[in-house]
């Protein structure tokens, strides 16, 4: 069975729930690390927030670990992650930049990383279908990457910001 045969079989929430992931993983980093704040971040932005939107919402319909009824730990996360999508946006029209910027950060790391990390646990269907056989192996690999991540986050943070270019009115 192929990876894509083993998604397939796992259902359309899952299906649905791993690609809007995979598009929400792809465009973090653009959307987070542009230094312009433009007509392309606003719209790469939409296209994240719809996709981390459609991502949490997806996991209602999936139950791996039950705790609640169908519910487990991951979909407190995924409230978590609708919350602060509402919170962000919120910001954002307010014209509050800085408390925008830190919501989606946080939201990233832990919607993004913490949850992605862990589902590649040993056994989980992420890491059976990447990493079959190697699971343990490929959890270190993905579990070596998002600590990288989060260094290489610090590391951006603490450089030093180039002043805006002002706009000639």
């Amino acid at each position: 069975m192929t990876m894509i045969d083993e998604l397939l079989a796992a259902g359309p929430a899952v299906t649905f729930h791993v690609i809007s992931a995979l598009e929400a993983v792809v465009l973090a980093p653009i959307v987070l690390l542009r230094r312009r704040r433009d007509r392309l971040h606003k719209i790469l932005g939409y296209i994240w927030v719809t996709a981390m939107a459609t991502t949490a919402l997806s996991s209602f319909w999936i139950s791996g670990m039950k705790l609640v009824g169908p519910f487990g730990p991951i979909h407190g996360l995924s409230i978590f992650t609708l919350w602060a999508l509402y919170i962000a946006i919120r910001y954002a029209r307010s014209g509050n930049r800085r408390a925008h910027e830190g919501v989606m950060r946080n939201l990233a790391f832990w919607s993004l990383g913490v949850a992605g990390t862990l589902a590649f646990l040993p056994g989980r269907l992420m890491s059976r279908t990447l990493f079959a056989g190697y699971e343990d192996l490929g959890f270190a690999l993905v579990l070596t990457g998002a600590i990288t991540a989060v260094l290489f986050g610090k590391l951006f943070e603490q450089a030093p910001k180039r002043p805006r270019e002002k706009t000639a009115q």
